[in-house]
């Protein structure tokens, strides 16, 4: 089972991975550009080039349609964190959560934002993550029976 900070951190994780492959299909846009460049100052040459303008192309919409699932997947996996986020009692560790593990802040920026020492934000976050565990035992020992 994974621990309540790893759960909380799928949310970024798979923010990097939306962005990594937003950058691939950027640089194969780029790529796209520059063949094309290529292809309008070359005498028709055959088909080759064509070909790979094509699998660039093809190569664009299968990342596409990656970062459009992996969205999908993030607002849900965001949806269940602020869920579990918004179970936590104490509005000061509700605040240290979302900041980091819905809004994807790092902990200099929560630090000033809260007007908060580092280290004490740092212990702060801790009870925090203590209080989400709590939560999320009390929530699966304590399921009612089916009949």
């Amino acid at each position: 089972m994974m621990t309540s900070k790893e759960f909380l951190n799928q949310a970024y994780r798979i923010d990097e991975r939306i962005n990594s492959k937003i950058e691939q299909v950027r640089s194969l846009r780029d790529l796209a550009t520059k063949a094309t460049s290529v292809l309008s100052l070359v005498p028709n040459s055959g088909t080759r080039n064509v070909h790979r303008m094509e699998d660039i192309i093809a190569k664009m919409a299968d990342i596409e349609a990656e970062v459009n699932s992996d969205v999908e997947h993030l607002l849900e996996i965001k949806r269940i964190v602020r869920e579990i986020i918004n179970d936590v009692d104490n509005v000061t560790y509700r605040t240290i959560l979302e900041l980091r593990y819905l809004c994807f802040k790092t902990w200099d920026e929560i630090a000033a934002t809260m007007y908060y020492d580092y280290r004490y934000l740092l212990k702060i976050h801790d009870r925090a993550l203590k209080a989400v565990d709590t939560k999320r035992h009390y929530k699966t020992n304590n399921k009612p029976a089916i009949m």
